[in-house]
């Protein structure tokens, strides 16, 4: 299957042109949408473009300069307009937190490529493979804050929504002629509950305890790894650069091991290059000597929550399930991941189920699943 070539993109930066181009978009059965970010590059992560594709037309949205982003919340809205997206997870989450917008009657073809087992779900390989179409994916980790928008970015946030609706049509049939487009129409009701979760950025105290290693170190050094980080927290919002872009996780925690007094300390770590240690090195052991002078009543403990009794019979069960999914799995041609996930796994292995309706009680489980595994998971448990 080839996709028709596309008409150029409408760049979207005026409330009438907004209004013009969601009033040619309701007339759609279908759009394609996407989204693009820049938390590569920025301290606050928010949406910079939104692209929108109809049967004919491509809109390339500026919320920037559009503020009132209203009319594209009423298409996301719509129940008689079908959206399409690439991994929806993360668009639908932002989409939330940014706008309070929730869409209604979803596609998303990277979980369609995984129901029909195709072993590459990025949209470039789907693409090529569907359509015969190779995208240019030079800027996958561009900085969409920039502004204005070189014409080589335009064509590549274009391209994303443009070849999703041929794409979505061939893995349509892919999934009605495998017998699992209903499997998928289950999965894609669910992404309709999807809201952010995750908190402002630096917004939680703790976040420092999150880094890799951080939980491994003692009290004082974890008091200066939390200076270290508060401090890196700061001059990225004063800078709004991502914090990675002003000191990594990796320097954060060798300086927190080591502890270093001295500049000549802190130039012989391994893992601080020289020309950081040159510009930030004050900084950095300014915030180490804060922490070597906190009393010791002050310094982080973490709190060690006690495990529950195990279940003797827990890890038996969980195993003989994870044997039973593999087979299924292997026997459907399908990643055992995809199938049933070793969440949805631990949760059947907890309730111990001795028939369908108990099957059925299980939040995690869903109905596609249960009819393709209920019977396997029955006889297993028994």
């Amino acid at each position: 299957m080839t996709a028709q070539p596309s008409p150029s993109p409408r760049y979207v930066a005026t409330p009438q042109a907004l209004a013009e181009v969601a009033a040619a978009l309701r007339q759609e059965p279908r759009l394609a949408v996407d989204t693009e970010a820049a938390s590569f590059h920025r301290y606050r992560d928010r949406i910079y473009l939104l692209q929108v594709s109809g049967r004919t037309e491509t809109a390339l949205i500026d919320p920037l300069a559009v503020s009132d982003l209203a009319p594209f919340g009423a298409l996301l809205l719509n129940p008689n307009i079908e959206k399409t997206f690439h991994d929806a997870d993360y668009d639908l989450r932002v989409l939330d937190r940014d706008y309070g917008f929730h869409a209604v009657h979803l596609f998303d073809t990277r979980i369609a490529a995984q129901l029909a087992g195709e072993p590459a779900i990025g949209l470039g390989a789907l693409v090529e493979k569907y359509l015969g179409i190779k995208l240019d994916k030079e800027h996958q980790k561009a900085d969409w804050s920039r502004r204005p928008l070189p014409p080589p970015m335009l064509a590549y946030a274009a391209a994303d929504t443009q070849h999703l609706l041929a794409l979505r049509e061939a893995l349509e049939q892919r999934l009605s002629s495998l017998g699992r487009l209903a499997w998928a129409h289950e999965e894609f009701k669910q992404l309709e509950s999807l809201r952010w979760t995750g908190g402002p950025v630096g917004g939680d105290e703790d976040t420092y305890l999150r880094l890799k290693g951080a939980k491994a170190l003692p009290p004082r050094n974890l008091a200066a790894l939390r200076l270290l980080h508060r401090w890196r927290d700061t001059v990225a919002e004063r800078d709004d650069k991502a914090p990675f872009r002003i000191v990594g996780n990796d320097v954060l925690l060798a300086v927190s091991r080591a502890l270093p007094a001295t500049t000549a300390e802190m130039e012989s770590l391994r893992d601080v290059p020289a020309s950081l240690a040159r510009r930030y090195g004050d900084a950095l052991l300014d915030a180490v000597a804060q922490a070597k002078r906190l009393p010791d009543a002050e310094l982080p403990r973490l709190e060690r929550r006690a495990r529950p009794a195990k279940d003797p019979g827990f890890d038996v069960r969980l195993e003989a399930l994870k044997a039973a999914r593999n087979r299924i799995a292997l026997e459907l041609g399908l990643d055992p991941g995809v199938l049933c996930g070793r969440t949805t796994l631990e949760a059947v292995a907890r309730a111990r189920p001795t028939t369908r309706g108990a099957l059925e009680q299980i939040p995690e489980l869903r109905r596609w699943q249960i009819d393709v595994l209920g019977e396997a998971f029955l006889a297993t448990l028994r």
